[in-house]
């Protein structure tokens, strides 16, 4: 049953916009409406006090002929959905009544819910944009102004070149007049003359916007005058590389290469100096050293001065390489690619003259992105070297990865479609030499936990009669069915989490892994109610283009979250671990991927810090940016979201954990792994056994798995079994 809540019978009529709305709101006639009524529950009864509007038919019965009131339901008998009426934008003070009521909860009058922080405001227009569920026509120049009070040029004018870029902004000269001063006020206490200094925050904001992969031509800008600009003539992709400072560590690094690595190195620096090209494929477990051996090598030729490319397919890969970028941003790779596609870039750009100029170009994480775009680079390599017989023109290329862990995601891909994406099976696969790194640093301090992974990864653990492995007891968080397990599963992980909620070493160094968004979004939702501290709610702005009768209404954009989209509502708290969902700008270190920490925020920015690689301790501010969900997505409609484009990251989902070591690692299983390599992926994030626990709940009658006809191995005692999903096809040489 479904019951509509009615808005008050407003009609379209003209009143100054100080005029109080209930005069015309509450006519004679309308004083015992659902809605008045519902403001009368709410002040009578405490257990009312939490529930929305649109809710309250599930809990309260309306009595039309009892004197017009909500009563309590003595049960619940199901099915009772609500549903506000609706109103089209256009009808002013109705639709934003509408939008307070699908948000505001406790509302006990018409003024109640026209107050935002102890303030009645004058419309509910007014209260909507308060309380942030409305955008505001001055949101960028607000963002800006909160900003400039923390007195950071260099992180203010990152953050209109991001507005520039991403967030669609009306007037981009008036933006550029009301803030020259804070963004340039490092200049002026350096340079002479107005010019000067802005000449300084133009080329700034330039430089920018090309790591974004734009031209500040192309925005209504003062022009830069060429006396000023000691960078002409250079691609600023050539410019940034060649920049890079080879970490003195890492060259000393090539000393202490065990047996397989120096191999690997020999050969890779032997096709780089004889300039014939290569094609290698770096192959190995977590901890063989696969990223020791790219810094060594990155090191080695940047110290000579030639340029060395390091891109991973995956943010977090790429942001612990010196330079690191990842392959769709450095080689301009479509998002929606096909057989026989090119990358997006021309030979007369700075990434073509990069390209040509590299000694050296490293890509890892490889096996999980799809072949498609791997054939991608090769066709424009060939073509921008002039050389289409040779595999990426003579250059020699590296990839690196490990066909145990998860493989391209193929949306509602069949088993044969996953596989057929791989890496393995491109024409480029029979090219490359084969370098095997199998020492294993883990295997040092558990050399069973290290086999046993393998085992896993590789599909040969034995497996019971239903086909799942067992885990060892000494990881799993024993299942009782109760609320208390997930509990115990994140004490483990978050020990003592009040007392070090201020340390970001500790909340970077650990993470829940689970399989799927939903799942991910309900520990994060725990976990920021645990963490202490004022919280900030941000409100995502939704709508759909092109529907101009309404057919779907913001309450119905807001419950939906599209993969790679951040939720409606973001919960934050100072301290608290973010995950960025974007590529913003690469050559600064926000990738799709990179963990922050929230180190402030107001109503129309984030401040927040560069945790991990090679760019933390970076602080920087994020605004909200209009986001729209993948073709795949396969909506009936276009959708955007503007929202900052951030997630909680105390968990997060196999897939992105993928590349990263993480110190401390929980593992939640309430079903079992669904695609190659996620159980092993999982697995293998912690450091240490000693540093994994795992919390895989039983099948749905509540029995454990059975472990009729399971080959135990005599050091362990099975007690707790899951599936694990090996495509051993992709494992074959």
């Amino acid at each position: 049953m479904q019951l509509q809540l009615h808005l008050p019978n407003m009609h379209m009529v003209a009143f100054h916009e100080r005029q109080m709305v209930e005069r015309v709101v509450n006519r004679p006639g309308a004083d015992r409406s659902m809605l008045t009524a519902y403001f009368e529950a709410n002040r009578l009864h405490e257990g009312a006090r939490g529930i929305l509007y649109r809710d309250f038919p599930e809990w309260y019965t309306w009595q039309s002929g009892k004197g017009k009131v909500w009563q309590r339901r003595k049960r619940d008998t199901g099915g009772q959905v609500g549903r506000i009426v609706s109103a089209h934008p256009a009808e002013g003070e109705r639709y934003y009544l509408r939008v307070l009521l699908n948000h505001v909860t406790c509302a006990t009058s018409y003024v109640d819910l026209r107050t935002v922080d102890g303030v009645p405001l004058p419309t509910f227009r007014e209260a909507a944009e308060r309380r942030g569920l409305l955008e505001s026509d001055n949101t960028l120049d607000d963002c800006l102004t909160e900003r400039a009070l923390f007195q950071m040029p260099l992180a203010l004018r990152r953050l209109f070149a991001t507005i520039l870029v991403y967030c669609e902004p009306s007037d981009m000269a008036v933006l550029w007049q009301n803030h020259l001063d804070v963004m340039s006020e490092d200049y002026q206490h350096r340079s002479q003359g107005k010019t000067h200094v802005e000449q300084m925050v133009l080329i700034d904001i330039r430089n920018m916007l090309q790591s974004m992969g734009k031209d500040i031509k192309t925005f209504p800008l003062p022009p830069i005058i060429d006396a000023y600009d000691d960078a002409i003539g250079t691609a600023r992709e050539v410019y940034e590389e060649e920049s890079i400072e080879p970490a003195v560590g890492d060259v000393a690094l090539k000393d202490s290469l065990n047996e397989e690595q120096r191999v690997a190195y020999d050969k890779i620096l032997s096709a780089v100096d004889t300039d014939k090209g290569g094609l290698f494929f770096v192959d190995g477990p977590g901890g063989t050293g696969k990223t020791y051996l790219y810094r060594v090598l990155l090191a080695t030729l940047r110290s000579q001065g030639k340029i060395a490319v390091a891109t991973a397919t995956s943010g977090v890969a790429a942001s612990i390489m010196p330079g690191g970028r990842t392959a769709h941003s450095r080689f301009k790779i479509p998002l929606t690619i096909d057989d026989g596609a090119v990358c997006s870039f021309t030979k007369q750009s700075g990434t073509a003259e990069l390209l040509r100029k590299a000694s050296l170009i490293i890509w890892d994480e490889a096996s999980m992105t799809k072949r498609q775009a791997v054939e991608a680079l090769d066709n424009s390599m060939r073509d921008i070297m002039g050389r289409p017989e040779l595999p990426f023109g003579g250059k020699t290329i590296v990839f690196g990865g490990d066909f145990r862990q998860v493989l391209p995601v193929v949306r509602k891909g069949s088993r044969a479609q996953v596989v057929a994406s791989s890496l393995r099976m491109s024409y480029l696969w029979e090219s490359m030499s084969h370098l095997k790194l199998v020492s294993n640093m883990r295997a040092k301090n558990d050399p069973w936990f290290a086999e046993y992974l393998l085992r896993v990864g590789g599909g040969t653990e034995d497996t019971n009669s239903d086909g799942d492995i067992c885990l060892p007891d000494e990881v799993c968080v024993p299942y009782s069915g109760s609320d208390n397990d997930l509990d115990n599963l994140i004490d483990f992980v978050f020990p003592n989490l009040n007392e070090n909620m201020s340390d970001s070493t500790y909340i970077t160094s650990r993470a829940i892994l689970s399989t799927r968004n939903d799942w991910v979004d309900m520990i994060n939702a725990k976990m920021i109610d645990r963490f202490q501290g004022e919280h900030m709610l941000y409100h995502s702005f939704d709508s759909a283009m092109d529907d101009p009768h309404n057919y779907y209404p913001p309450e119905f954009l807001n419950t939906l979250t599209p993969n790679g989209l951040p939720p409606h509502v973001l919960k934050l708290k100072i301290g608290c671990p973010i995950i960025l969902l974007r590529n913003i700008d690469p050559a600064n270190g926000l990738c799709n991927g990179t963990r922050l920490v929230i180190r402030g925020f107001q109503r129309n920015s984030i401040d927040a810090e560069i945790v991990l690689g090679q760019h933390a301790g970076k602080r920087i501010f994020l605004p909200r940016i209009p986001l729209c969900p993948s073709d795949e997505e396969m909506f009936p409609f276009q959708f955007k979201r503007k929202q900052f484009p951030v997630r909680l990251s105390f968990a997060m989902t196999v897939n992105k954990a993928q590349g990263q070591t993480i110190p401390n690692v929980g593992v939640y299983l309430p079903e079992p792994v669904f695609s190659h390599g996620q159980l092993y992926v999982a697995l293998s994030r912690a450091i240490a056994r000693s540093n994994i626990k795992i919390l895989a709940i039983p099948t749905v009658d509540g029995k454990k798995r059975s472990r009729k006809g399971l080959r135990k191995n005599p050091t362990v005692d099975c007690g707790t079994c899951t599936k694990n999903i090996v495509y051993k096809e992709v494992l074959t040489n």
